[in-house]
This record gives C-alpha cells, sequence and structure tokens, in this order.
C-alpha cells in the first residue's frame, strides 16, 4: 500500500493519502481547502486514481478540501451519517467498511470531540493503522467544549474503540501541534496525560472541564462550510439562487406549508425549541426522505438561523420540487417574532 503523511502548517492539520499498489485506487483522509492543489499534484505524480475523500469529523479550525476534490477528480466524499452533511456522497456509520483497490477501510464511531466523529482502521500486511482524526492525538486529544462535545462519550470512545486496538498499532492523529508523526495504542496508554489507563473516567471529565481554551480562529467560518462539504462558493450561490424567503410574520399560518426542520436532534429539544408541527429530519437525512414526497407539494424549511435550510432547499428545487421556501432567519427569528410576552 502507498502511503503518505500531508502537513498543512497553517491549521498544524494531517492529510492522510492511502492507494492500492495494484489498482492505483487512492483515498485522501481530511484534506484541506488550501492544499487541494498540492494533493492533485501528488496524486498526478504517482499516477493515482482518487475514489475517496473521507473527513474523520465536521471540522473547526480548517475548511475541508473534499467538495473541490470531488469537483476536480470525481471522487466519492464520505463523513459520519450523523454529521448533517447533506452534500456528502455517502453517511457512514459504525461498522462500515470502505473498499479502494483490494484495500479496505473499517469505520469506527469515536464520539467525544463531536458527536459525529470517525476513526478509521486499516491493515496493511501485518501493520494496523488507526486515523483518529481528533479523537485521540500524540499524548493529547480533541476538546469536547463545543460541537456536542461529550468528555464522558469521548473517553468510552478511545477506551473501548482505540485501546481495543494491539498495543503495536500505530496512530495517526489529525493534528500535531509539537512535531510528533504518529504514536502507537501502548505508548498512549502508557503516557497519554489525559487519557492513559491509570486516569479514571471521572478524573478524565474533570481533565476537560478545566483546560479553559478559547475559541478556534476559524470556528464561524469552517463549521458551515464544512457543512457544505467545503465548498463555501456552493454557499454563496444558494445564497444568490432565487430560492423564496419566508419571514416568520408571513409564516403566521403554517397550514399551507409542510414545514421541515433540518435541524440536528439535540436542537429540537434545545434552547430554541421547535415548531409544533414541523416534521423533524436531520440535513443528512431530507434528501432521501424526499425521494418518496409529491414533488408540488408547498415545502417552508427551517434550521437555526436560515442557512442550512436554504442549503437543503437548494437541494431540493435541484431534485426537482417546484414549490419550495425557506423560513428567514430560522427558528431566531421565528422565536423573537411569535415568542410569547412575559
Amino acid at each position: 500500500m502507498i502511503f503518505r503523511q500531508l502537513f498543512d502548517p497553517e491549521t498544524c492539520t494531517y492529510t492522510y493519502l492511502l492507494a492500492d499498489t495494484k489498482t492505483g485506487d487512492a483515498v485522501l483522509i481530511d484534506p484541506v481547502a488550501e492544499q487541494v492543489e498540492r494533493d492533485l499534484r501528488l496524486l498526478e505524480e504517482l499516477n493515482l486514481n482518487l475514489v475517496y475523500c473521507l473527513d474523520t469529523h465536521v471540522h473547526a479550525d480548517h475548511v475541508t478540501g473534499a467538495g473541490m476534490l470531488r469537483e476536480k477528480t470525481g471522487c466519492r466524499t464520505a463523513v459520519n451519517a450523523t454529521a448533517g452533511v447533506a452534500c456528502a456522497d455517502q453517511g457512514v456509520v459504525h461498522g462500515d467498511r470502505i473498499h479502494f483497490g483490494d484495500q479496505r477501510i473499517e469505520v469506527r464511531e469515536t464520539p467525544g470531540h463531536t458527536a459525529g466523529c470517525l476513526t478509521f482502521i486499516v491493515r496493511d500486511g501485518d501493520r494496523i493503522l488507526a486515523f483518529t482524526g481528533d479523537a485521540l492525538f500524540i499524548r493529547g486529544c480533541g476538546r469536547t467544549d463545543f460541537q456536542q462535545g461529550d468528555s464522558h462519550a469521548l473517553y468510552q470512545s478511545v477506551h473501548t474503540q482505540i485501546f481495543s486496538l494491539p498495543d503495536e498499532a500505530i496512530i495517526y492523529p489529525g493534528h500535531d501541534y509539537k512535531g510528533h508523526h504518529f504514536t502507537t495504542v501502548a505508548e498512549e496508554k502508557a503516557h497519554n496525560p489525559r487519557l492513559k489507563t491509570t486516569i479514571s473516567e471521572d478524573q478524565f471529565v474533570s481533565i476537560m472541564a478545566n483546560l479553559n481554551l478559547g475559541q478556534p480562529k476559524k470556528l464561524h467560518l469552517a463549521v458551515p462550510a464544512n457543512l457544505g462539504c467545503g465548498l463555501t462558493s456552493e454557499g454563496e450561490q444558494n445564497q444568490e439562487r432565487d430560492i423564496p424567503e419566508v419571514s416568520p410574520i408571513e409564516a403566521s399560518d403554517l397550514s399551507v406549508w409542510r414545514v421541515i426542520d433540518v435541524r440536528e436532534p439535540h436542537e429540537w429539544v434545545g434552547e430554541l425549541g421547535c415548531i409544533d408541527i414541523a416534521e423533524r429530519i436531520p440535513q443528512a437525512s431530507v434528501a432521501s426522505a424526499a425521494t418518496h414526497w409529491d414533488r408540488t407539494d408547498p415545502l417552508l424549511l427551517v434550521c437555526r438561523s436560515g442557512r442550512r435550510s436554504r442549503n437543503v432547499a437548494a437541494t431540493l428545487i435541484d431534485m426537482g420540487f417546484s414549490n419550495v421556501s425557506n423560513l428567514t432567519g430560522g427558528m431566531i427569528a421565528w422565536n423573537a417574532t411569535h415568542a410569547n410576552p412575559e
């Protein structure tokens, strides 16, 4: 198997190129938008055919290059099916296998840093390679204080899905900030200051609760862009498309629409609540569900602020739906308009 570890110095992100030596079929794990030309050049030099771009999670510190690479190579993109990335070609879940040539990647769900984190396991002869994204770093781990992070979940993910691998398994993380390239399961069990086997779950939760980290610099850019496969230009185009907007005032009588709330399940019970009559279908599942709908139904798409729902509206229009509208400002504007006075 051909293997390359690539590095983006601005975000300290590792991208991994894997390829089957027999067929030339290749996979990129966690590509970075600013490094797309580098990756394309390497694929051409090695005479490889990119068949998949995989993201370990919806990144908050950089924009994925998956969408751009799909446009340029025709590869498929894949991310956790629960991550809310409607534009991904394939939503994967725990236990799935991704094939490239005679090689395969095992998908393990390792939530905690985000609710949708994945670890990819590859067996190359006698070697076991684990691409852990931000679930496990070299002597560290990803933070758990945003994007539905959960310290309890991360502790369990690492111990049950990564530390359950043989001690000699090689761990390739999503980032490194101290000049390291890889580690092993045995090393992290013995030396990881947050997750070594002598640290209890309660101790780990306490460690994570007291990190007091600032927000990633690209958080507000990266997360929305990555929910759109990294195609920020596509998102801007959707803003310019002729997608009807309905204000919360105009939507006072909801009986004329089939209301679809495309947020994630935790958001429906969160502080913004949910419109009572709304059908609750996460963004990543709408396209599949819509294959069974009447394409003349009047649809009103809803999300938190109106961005995700607008992107989903564009997808439905591309599928042939003729009467699709977006709720301007999403649930934030809805609540501001319709909240009961105290």
